[in-house]
């Protein structure tokens, strides 16, 4: 049997297929257009681009493995989280979706706390109200586009709109719907409480399952858009934090992932809901039925280093440098970049400041500084921004044993190195370091009872490739930048208020 995994991403939607020894038999991506960002802070998708790219990547994907769609025994689906997918009665897209990364709605987040207020949405939903979250992106567009929101009909997160067009179900996961603000995540059901609190009816939203439950087959239309044969059984999959965790073998308490994408997550599965009283963290529940997540969440991660070779790393030529290119260029620089800090805040923050008016700083520039210095200032720069997650994680006790690391971070043997560093703790890398397409392969095969749990598939199909343990001198010199790098947030709020 074989299994295929989506992941309806930022940059691209990929589809990975793997056997049931876990190996990847074929993988395939295909590239959304750019997001649209109209406005600062505003970030949004065509979702029949993420379609689009569907079909394309799955039928990539079939032919480089030489697989017929009858050859997959099921799929699964993963995908950024928190987008506000808005459709109307005949399931026609009423507007662009505003993604996670769209940070426009500061005055609902803002309402939203002032009306039912920090503790009560804490205990109803186990988050605070942030501008990323699905609910206050519905909000936004009920108060500044009425005409819009009179047409709406269901709303969607954007794995699940795919799902929707490749079996005609409505349907999320636990793990997905924990990021809208509106799932009592400690119970794992929609929220009745949250919803008659901001006058929305549960009609609007999808079906709730636990990740790797059936929860469709693939259509007709499905099948004719991505060469699948029709009636394959689809498990409801889980959102790309949740996803990639899985695909980590992060599912027990004190192993944790730290990814770096286009956003950065520290990750940590834990048994029962893990809050933080202040709010500073995300508290989800896992894509396995009876467990739960805390994460904490950098916004532009990989995103930074992408801004820098877009904005800088381009050629006379218009052919921009690879990630490769930068990140060997950035291994001239000592580790602290003699006194240069970045902090990546270039689309406002999460964690820990919750604070989607910061904004990116560079701090101690001189003209003995390179361009190789810059670099690794972001590289630096981004992994101090995870740590403020494993601080936090210091605070309310959740344990850290072992620490994994996914994402483009993992990748560069010179980032593996700084964060080895910054976080004081030796880390490890995977061998099927495939991203949340894999866990969404992983869930599918559950799904398909090649494995009898997520816990046993993980067991069977997620082995370490190597470690990277941190030198002590470096790791003296980024203790000290960090302790810099936590005043930067307070002076630059002093200079922008």
């Amino acid at each position: 049997m074989s299994f295929l995994g989506i992941d309806v991403g930022t940059g691209g939607t990929r589809a990975l297929v793997i056997d049931e020894a876990g190996r990847v038999v074929a993988s395939a991506t295909e590239e959304h257009r750019a997001f649209a960002s109209p406005r600062i802070g505003w970030a949004e998708q065509d979702p029949g681009d993420w379609w689009r790219a569907c079909g394309v990547a799955v039928h990539k994907a079939l032919a480089e493995g030489h697989l017929r769609g009858d050859q997959i025994a099921c799929v699964g689906l993963s995908g950024q989280m928190h987008g506000a997918v808005l459709l109307d009665e005949q399931a026609r897209v009423v507007r662009p979706a505003l993604i996670w990364c769209d940070v426009r709605t500061e005055k609902q987040s803002r309402d939203l706390t002032t009306q039912i207020g920090t503790e009560r949405l804490i205990q109803l939903t186990c988050n605070p109200a942030l501008t990323n979250f699905t609910l206050t992106k519905c909000l936004w567009v009920r108060e500044n586009e009425p005409e819009n929101w009179k047409k709406v009909s269901s709303v969607m997160l954007p794995k699940d709109y795919v799902r929707l067009q490749l079996t005609g179900e409505r349907a999320t996961d636990m793990a997905d719907a924990s990021g809208t603000l509106l799932l009592d995540v400690a119970h794992r059901r929609w929220s009745k409480e949250m919803l008659g609190l901001v006058q929305m009816d549960e009609s609007l939203l999808p079906n709730l399952y636990e990740s790797p439950e059936i929860c469709g087959q693939i259509s007709a239309a499905g099948a004719a858009a991505t060469g699948l044969q029709c009636g394959t059984p689809v498990v409801a999959g889980a959102g790309d934090q949740a996803s990639g965790a899985i695909g980590m073998g992060v599912v027990s308490p004190a192993t944790v992932s730290a990814t770096i994408g286009t956003s950065g997550v520290v990750f940590a599965a834990t048994g029962r809901p893990a809050l933080d009283p202040r709010g500073r963290l995300h508290t989800f529940c896992h894509a396995l039925p009876g467990r739960w997540l805390v994460m904490g969440v950098t916004q532009a991660a990989g995103l930074s280093l992408r801004w820098f070779r877009d904005q800088f790393g381009v050629g006379a030529d218009g052919q921009r440098e690879s990630y490769e290119a930068l990140t060997s260029e950035a291994a001239n620089a000592p580790p602290g970049c003699d006194g240069l800090l970045f902090a990546p805040y270039l689309m406002g923050e999460r964690t820990p400041h919750l604070d989607p008016t910061a904004r990116g700083i560079l701090v101690g520039l001189t003209a003995s500084h390179t361009r190789a210095h810059v670099i690794r200032a972001i590289l630096e720069g981004v992994a101090f921004s995870l740590r403020d997650t494993f601080t936090i994680f210091q605070e309310i006790e959740v344990p850290v044993k072992t620490i994994r690391l996914g994402g483009g971070g993992a990748r560069s043997a010179l980032w593996r190195q700084i964060q080895a560093g910054i976080y004081g703790q030796r880390v490890e890398t995977v061998e099927a370091e495939e991203g949340a397409a894999y866990g969404a392969a992983i869930l599918a095969g559950v799904g398909a009872k090649a494995w009898p749990s997520v816990d046993a598939a993980c067991d069977a199909v997620v082995r370490v490739a190597g470690t990277m343990s941190p030198n002590s001198e470096d790791s003296l010199v980024m203790e000290k930048a960090y302790a810099v790098y936590r005043r930067i947030y307070p002076a630059m709020k002093s200079i922008l208020n």
